[in-house]
């Protein structure tokens, strides 16, 4: 069913060239889409597999225990790899736990080929077909997907750039108490697209001079931090808005769409 949605979602225009254009680029975010899922479901079994893997070296003999010296989850997986278990004496909890220990291991080795893999695809889908958002500082291949993927699903709802904030949850809401006015975010939208403007937020802060320079004059007036993220991803959405509408070729205002008004 979302295969079939793409011209309906992707509305016509009067460009030949931008007719063209949108359904494939609908085309691209699903499959950014698919490889997204692949990946996040890698990660989520490596970090599993991780966990799993301290918990067995927590709970093994202490002479198998003492045998992995390093300290890192990925230098332990290395380690563990290299454990040889005696298959025939496996009703022994140390040959036990060297066999589940190097099991772990290799799991965790072989997902992290199948995420190098899935990232190296991804990036080159990313950055052949959607340039302008993967550039801007701060966006990379993962957090640029998830925005493209927000976007791409919900063209329909993107009236505005302000439409875009509030789909990614970043749209301010007033809140009044006696003397005190301020805004806050609002706890709906895409939490997956809220995080990756948070994550290029953090990054900014930390790598751009404007961003840092801003933060401080804001501190300066009075703002606390947590209002200072909540501006900085508001910026950053106008600023994916324009480059999404950028790379899907729309030279018109999505807002003039035809049923915007519906």
């Amino acid at each position: 069913m979302r295969n079939q949605n793409y011209a309906a979602r992707f509305p016509a225009n009067s460009s030949s060239a931008e007719s063209d254009t949108s359904p494939r680029k609908a085309a691209q975010v699903e499959s950014v889409r698919f490889l997204t899922v692949a990946r996040n479901s890698a990660v989520k079994a490596r970090s599993a597999a991780l966990v799993e893997l301290q918990d067995v070296l927590v709970t093994a003999p202490a002479h198998v225990r003492d045998q992995i010296t390093a300290r890192g989850g990925h230098a332990q997986a290395t380690q563990c790899a290299k454990l040889r278990a005696d298959i025939i004496r496996l009703d022994d909890p140390a040959q036990a736990a060297k066999l589940t220990l190097r099991s772990l291991a290799k799991r965790i080795h072989g997902l992290d080929d199948e995420i190098a893999a899935l990232d190296a695809q991804l990036h080159k889908l990313v950055t052949q077909t959607f340039p302008t958002v993967v550039s801007r500082l701060g966006i990379g291949t993962g957090h640029g997907a998830q925005l493209l993927i927000t976007a791409g699903q919900n063209i329909d709802r993107l009236g505005s750039e302000a439409a875009f904030a509030r789909l990614c949850g970043v749209a301010p809401i007033p809140v009044a108490s006696g003397k005190t006015h301020r805004m806050r975010l609002h706890r709906g939208g895409d939490r997956q697209a809220n995080r990756a403007l948070h994550m290029i937020a953090v990054c900014r802060l930390r790598y751009d001079p404007r961003t840092t320079g801003y933060m401080q004059r804001r501190l300066a007036e009075g703002l606390s931090k947590k209002d200072i993220l909540r501006c900085l991803k508001r910026f950053i959405a106008r600023e994916v808005f324009n480059d999404v509408k950028t790379d899907f070729g729309f030279t018109w205002h999505l807002r003039d769409r035809p049923g915007a008004g519906h």
